[in-house]
C-alpha cells in the first residue's frame, strides 16, 4: 500500500506544472524572531532545484512580524495591531532582501506581492493581481507572497498565510499546493502525545473525524497552526487542488514526489477565483436581512439580491463591502459585495427596482448584489 502512494505522490508532483508553497514563521525564524540565514537557504535550494525540474513555483511567506522583532528589541510577537504593524514593516524588508539575495544565487530573479482581501474580491482589482502573477510566472520569476501586514487591518488576525496560500493557489491556478510546517504532517492528535500516528492520506471529511487539532506552537513568532493548515486544505482540495502537508525539513522530499507528510486529495471543482475569496477571505460588515422569497431566489436560482427582497439591514458599511445575507431565522445564507451603502438601503427596502427608477432616478435601478459578486454558503 505504501508502494502504491509513493507512485501516486511521486505522478502527482511530476505532473505539477505550477506549484504553489507556504512556508511558516517557525520555519524561517528563530524563537527570538530573527531570519535564520541557514533555513532560507536550505528552503531556497529546494525551489531552486523544482525550478530546475521546469515547475513554476509560488512562494507565500509568512515572516514578516516575526522578522521585525529583534531589530526592535521585541522578545515576542506583539498583540496590539500598530506594533504588529510596525514589526512587519521593519521585517518584510529584511525577509525580501534574503530571498532576492538567495535565489540570485541559483540566477533566478524574485518578486514581492503583497496582497490585502481588496485585491482580489472587489471587481476593479482582482483581474489585474491575476495578471500580475501571470506575467512574472512568464518572465521566469518567483512571486514572494504575504499579505500587506503593514496597512491591512483585518489581515493580520487571517489566520496566518495558510489560508492565503490556498486562496493563491487558485489565483493563479496551481496544481499542487505545499504547506510546510515545523510538523511532518497531520496526526491524529498532538504528535507530542504517546501513540499519535500520522495520517498519510486525507480523502474526505470523514478521514478527518478522529482527528484533534491543535493551535499555534510555543515559539510565538506565528499565529497559525494546524487548524488553519486543515482549513486551507479544505480550501484548495475543494477548488479541485490537491495539498502536501509536512515539515520544512522534508520539503526536499516532498517536491520530488517522495511519500511524505500528509496528502490532502482534491475533491471538488475550479471555482470562479473571486468566489473562492468572497466565501473565504472575506467577513460580513454588515447584515441584509430577507424574506423567504429571495432565499429562494439566491440559494436556489442563484439570482441577483434585489430591494424587494429584503426585511432589514444591520451594520455599517459603504458601497463595495461584504455583507452578510440572513434568512428569516436568522441564518447566513450567502455572502456578497453589495452596490448601497447601508444608510441609503432602508429607503430601498421591500421596493422594485421599476418603482425605485420611478421615485429616484435611473441610478437606483440596479440590483443590491449583483449574482457575479455573490456566493451561497
Amino acid at each position: 500500500m505504501t508502494t502504491d502512494r509513493s507512485a501516486t505522490r511521486g505522478s502527482l508532483v511530476d505532473g505539477a506544472r505550477r506549484i504553489v508553497v507556504k512556508v511558516g514563521s517557525s520555519s524561517l525564524t528563530t524563537a527570538a524572531g530573527g531570519i535564520d540565514p541557514a533555513r532560507v537557504r536550505q528552503l531556497v535550494e529546494v525551489l531552486a532545484a523544482a525550478r530546475g525540474g521546469g515547475a513554476e513555483v509560488v512562494l507565500v511567506s509568512s515572516g514578516a512580524i516575526a522578522a521585525g522583532l529583534a531589530p526592535l528589541g521585541l522578545k515576542r510577537r506583539p498583540r496590539g495591531l500598530a506594533a504588529q504593524q510596525a514589526a512587519a514593516s521593519v521585517g518584510q524588508g529584511l525577509l525580501a532582501h534574503r530571498y532576492q539575495e538567495e535565489f540570485a544565487r541559483h540566477g533566478i530573479v524574485t518578486g514581492q506581492v503583497l496582497l490585502t482581501v481588496d485585491d482580489v474580491t472587489r471587481r476593479a482589482h482582482y483581474r489585474n493581481a491575476h495578471q500580475t502573477f501571470a506575467k512574472l510566472l512568464e518572465l521566469g520569476v518567483v512571486p514572494i507572497v504575504n499579505e500587506n501586514d503593514t496597512v491591512a487591518t483585518s489581515e493580520i488576525r487571517f489566520g496566518d498565510n495558510d489560508r492565503l496560500a490556498a486562496l493563491v493557489a487558485h489565483l493563479v491556478h496551481a496544481d499542487l499546493l505545499v504547506l510546510l510546517s515545523d510538523v511532518d504532517g497531520l496526526y491524529d492528535g498532538p504528535p507530542s502525545r504517546p501513540g499519535a500516528q500520522l495520517v498519510p492520506v486525507v480523502s474526505s471529511e470523514d478521514d478527518l473525524e478522529a482527528v484533534t487539532v491543535g493551535s499555534a506552537g510555543a515559539a510565538g513568532v506565528g499565529t497559525g497552526g494546524m487548524t488553519t493548515k486543515v482549513d486551507a486544505a479544505r480550501i484548495a482540495t475543494g477548488a479541485g487542488i490537491d495539498v502536501v502537508l509536512t515539515s520544512a525539513d522534508q520539503a526536499a522530499a516532498a517536491l520530488s514526489g517522495a511519500d511524505v507528510g500528509t496528502h490532502f486529495e482534491a475533491t471538488g471543482k475550479r471555482r470562479p477565483t473571486r468566489l473562492l475569496w468572497l466565501a473565504h477571505a472575506t467577513s460580513g460588515q454588515g447584515t441584509l436581512s430577507l424574506d423567504e422569497g429571495a432565499v429562494r431566489a439566491i440559494v436556489e436560482r442563484r439570482a441577483s439580491l434585489l430591494p424587494a427582497g429584503i426585511t432589514a439591514v444591520g451594520g455599517a458599511f459603504v458601497a463595495g463591502d461584504a455583507v452578510d445575507l440572513v434568512d428569516p431565522d436568522g441564518t447566513v445564507v450567502g455572502r456578497g459585495l453589495v452596490n448601497f451603502d447601508a444608510d441609503e438601503l432602508p429607503a430601498l427596502l421591500g421596493r422594485s427596482t421599476r418603482e425605485l427608477k420611478h421615485a429616484l432616478g435611473t441610478a437606483y435601478e440596479r440590483e443590491v448584489i449583483h449574482r457575479d459578486d455573490l456566493v451561497v454558503l
